[in-house]
């Protein structure tokens, strides 16, 4: 992990994802990459929009596959991004983007397994420092996001950050608008299809990751 850098945070110039690739799939924690890099993982229900927010994060139209069929994307995939600060200083973590949950489609046996292989990652992969909560702006109270979010606050560490992102936000009208940031205070509010909102993202993981940003 980036040990140096977390320990002497220090503050630095706005960061620029420069680079982003895909590197594998995995059923679950024991078939995942080493956990040596800080790693962002992506979280939230089938067909929220989390494919879409990571390629408008990474400036990569297909870097995140989407699928037609909720409940079909039940591998955990990784990516790994590269960040460059003042022209001269590269910073490298992951992207982790996890399978959708909540789908009832998905047949009995293999939600078994799916949410077993997703709790055991999310509680035990060592090397998550920020998790990313997608929700959607229309359905802001929908009871398995507060699930989730009561869920992950009972064992979230002391190096770990949760961030609630709301996606389609241009899709609200003001009273809408005025009502989500009362009620969700903290969180980031994006549009996919603006492409509004990623440099509040970017700027929250890295300096959580990596200090303060100028």
């Amino acid at each position: 992990m980036q040990k140096e850098i977390i320990e002497n945070k220090k503050k630095i110039n706005k960061p620029r994802l420069i680079e982003a690739n895909f590197i594998k799939s995995a059923q679950s924690i024991n078939d995942s990459l080493e956990d040596t890099v800080s790693e962002v993982v992506f979280l939230g229900r089938s067909n929220v929009g989390k494919s879409s927010t990571i390629n408008g994060l990474t400036s990569r139209k297909n870097l995140a596959k989407s699928s037609a069929i909720p409940g079909k994307t039940q591998l955990i995939n990784f990516f790994d991004v590269k960040y460059r600060v003042d022209e001269d200083k590269d910073y490298e973590f992951r992207f982790v983007d996890l399978p959708g949950f909540g789908y009832a489609r998905v047949s009995k046996s293999l939600k078994e397994v799916w949410q077993k292989n997703l709790v055991e990652f999310i509680q035990k992969r060592v090397s998550i420092r920020v998790f990313i909560h997608i929700r959607d702006a229309r359905h802001p109270n929908a009871m398995i996001d507060g699930d989730v979010q009561s869920y992950i606050s009972d064992f979230i560490r002391g190096d770990q950050k949760y961030l609630t992102i709301f996606t389609k936000y241009d899709k609200l009208n003001q009273k809408e608008r005025v009502k989500l940031k009362k009620e969700f205070p903290n969180s980031i509010k994006i549009s996919n299809l603006k492409k509004s909102g990623y440099d509040q993202i970017h700027q929250e993981i890295f300096k959580h990751i990596f200090g303060e940003i100028n």
